[in-house]
């Protein structure tokens, strides 16, 4: 069954007196875009995390959030770059100069500068916590991916339903599409009546004038490729795998055979039917733009 893109996911584990949650959120995107954000002391996970969450998605944009808390209060490290932090002191002087700012340089502003601090914790085992951030990430993922699959299934069947009502409209359009050249007929003889005042009829000249009618207004082919593309549609949001970009590209296709058939049929009624069944194909279209 297809996936939503949209979802939410948290999972945690426990380590080294700490517990590491990982949360997974995503909304609608054309690619897929995994943004990591966690603590500047574990920065060294961001490449396991976004591995880990990428192995469940083929696409939208996600954030990964990793926090850790330290359940016995185990104190870390915080090294000072002194030298980086008299260059911001030095950068900060000079401004305040060349632009005749008022104010003084407080300690507040330096400390904005995030990267002249760094923390080290005393006792993390960086094996043993990348171990455990990929199992947390990893329970996230699949309460994320439960919740996709329970938004999936609500969307599939709210794509199961505009494909059967174009399946409906198909059937009405091929109903209708011989009469087209018959109500042709019948009016172009009842024209040539008129015109020719009781003379008889050509019946050659009028079977050659129906004919080219037919031949121009022929919209079996494309009746025909719609009726494929719906089938193809009706398998894709049953699948397993990732159908959304799939999907995407057999609705535009769909769409461009439906004007066709409007262009090509040049009959009031099957203009009607074109309507509906385009009002339908931009509601599938919308609802496409959820799905992995």
């Amino acid at each position: 069954m297809i996936k939503s893109m949209t979802g939410y996911g948290a999972g945690e584990s426990i380590a080294l007196s700490k517990r590491f949650t990982v949360e997974i959120k995503s909304v609608n995107h054309r690619y897929s875009d995994i943004t990591v954000k966690l603590p500047r002391a574990y920065m060294y996970l961001e490449d396991t995390l976004k591995k880990t969450v990428a192995s469940f998605i083929s696409r939208g944009k996600t954030d990964v959030f990793l926090s850790v808390e330290d359940m016995e209060n185990t104190s870390g490290e915080v090294n000072l770059n002194l030298a980086l932090a008299a260059e911001y002191y030095k950068a900060l002087k000079t401004l305040k100069d060349e632009l005749s700012l008022s104010g003084d340089i407080r300690l507040e502003n330096l400390t904005k500068f995030g990267d002249i601090f760094t923390v080290k914790t005393v006792d993390d085992d960086a094996d043993e916590i990348i171990k455990t951030v990929k199992e947390a990430a990893e329970a996230a993922g699949k309460a994320f991916n439960d919740m996709r699959a329970v938004e999936g299934e609500k969307l599939c069947k709210d794509l199961e339903g505009g494909i059967a009502f174009l399946n409906e409209q198909v059937a009405k359009v091929g109903e209708r599409a011989p009469k087209i050249v018959e109500d042709y007929a019948a009016r172009i003889r009842e024209r040539m009546k008129e015109i020719l005042d009781g003379y008889a009829v050509d019946e050659g000249r009028l079977l050659n004038e129906v004919a080219v009618f037919a031949d121009r207004v022929d919209i079996n082919e494309e009746l025909v490729r719609l009726k494929s593309h719906i089938s193809q549609m009706q398998s894709m949001i049953k699948s397993d795998a990732p159908q959304g970009k799939k999907l995407d590209f057999v609705i535009q296709e769909m769409n461009r055979e439906t004007n066709t058939i409007g262009s090509k049929s040049n009959d009031l009624e099957v203009a009607k039917i074109v309507i509906d069944m385009k009002s339908c194909i931009e509601k599938i279209r919308e609802q496409i733009q959820n799905v992995e």
